[in-house]
């Protein structure tokens, strides 16, 4: 058969299958996973991720194409990330951080986003409503900083010596310290804003929180729910041992790199439940009309060989609370 036959032979078949037609003219859909971390050290989330939506029925390669962008750490480049997910046209951008959300908003005013964020998506604008978006994005919201009264609870029963409390915050996220400072009036505990936006700029936090520690468990800290800290929790952690401090953290992947004490939902399944999200925007649902999520299960993780380098006794209350401790 020549190529002119094999043509009409295609032709005819197109004008007498409408089904025929349909899969010619509809392309694989395109995600555009819009992030502000490095790809390894949120590996096993983006692979929740990916659970989630084939659970849902999209699976990547087979009925889904995924356009990856990762900035490294770097906030100045995304901007320009997100420009290149609208010029690929893609059908539908996740991001992870309300930062993200925001760029990913002023450059794709017209596509649909579904975004997981630590922080209250109302107050950050993202959304009119948890209950009804009313704009192109809704997504998974962990409410991260909102626990931060349970994580000093918690921190003062652990080091009850502790009367001043530091806070690790990122720059660009300094406002998210819901009931913090109401918590720490009714316990006499004072509280110090510590300002970190950049890899650069952390172990320069440290170092300043370690000139002002007098008594050797005088002084604790609190770090604060950002996609920064997170792919920087070796590091995190790391200075937090070498000047001594005792730290609660916001995910219990920081207590399994070496820190002491971690209170959080579970990122997880957060994760798998913004796969399952994307999988119904992808369907058809308008994200306007789409409730944005939050988390259903917690996490508390101790590390009781840092608890001793610290010179700490873990209360038993506490260790009985615990879903995950590491000897």
């Amino acid at each position: 058969m020549n190529r002119r036959d094999l043509l009409g032979l295609i032709g005819g078949a197109t004008a007498l299958s409408p089904h025929f037609a349909l899969a010619q003219q509809k392309p694989m859909p395109v995600i555009g996973y819009f992030h502000l971390g490095s790809p390894g050290p949120f590996a096993p989330f983006t692979a929740a991720f990916l659970q989630g939506l084939s659970e849902a029925g999209y699976v990547e390669g087979r009925n889904v194409a995924i356009e990856y962008r990762f900035a490294e750490g770097h906030e100045d480049r995304q901007p320009a990330l997100a420009a290149e997910l609208v010029a690929r046209k893609v059908d539908l951008i996740v991001t992870v951080g309300a930062p993200t959300t925001r760029i990913a908003e002023v450059a794709a005013t017209s596509i649909p986003i579904v975004f997981f964020t630590g922080d209250d998506p109302v107050a950050d604008g993202l959304v009119a409503s948890l209950a009804r978006p009313g704009g192109n994005a809704t997504g998974i919201t962990l409410f991260g900083d909102e626990l931060n009264p349970k994580r000093l609870e918690l921190l003062s029963e652990l080091v009850p010596q502790a009367r001043t409390v530091a806070v690790l915050v990122n720059r660009s996220n300094r406002a998210a310290l819901p009931g913090l400072p109401e918590a720490a009036r009714a316990k006499a505990i004072r509280i110090e804003e510590v300002p970190a936006g950049s890899a650069g700029e952390i172990d320069g936090a440290f170092a300043a929180l370690a000139g002002r520690k007098t008594d050797a468990l005088a002084m604790a800290l609190i770090v604060t729910s950002n996609v920064l800290f997170f792919s920087r929790r070796e590091q995190i952690v790391a200075a937090a041992a070498r000047i001594a401090i005792p730290a609660i953290y916001y995910r219990r992947e920081f207590v399994t790199a070496g820190g002491l004490i971690a209170y959080g939902p579970s990122y997880a399944a957060g994760y798998r439940q913004l796969g399952t999200l994307t999988a119904k925007v992808l369907g058809g649902a308008k994200p306007a009309d789409l409730p944005v999520q939050q988390p259903t299960k917690f996490e508390l993780a101790i590390n009781l060989k840092i608890a001793k380098t610290l010179g700490l006794t873990v209360p038993p209350v506490l260790l009985a609370q615990a879903d995950e401790v590491i000897e």
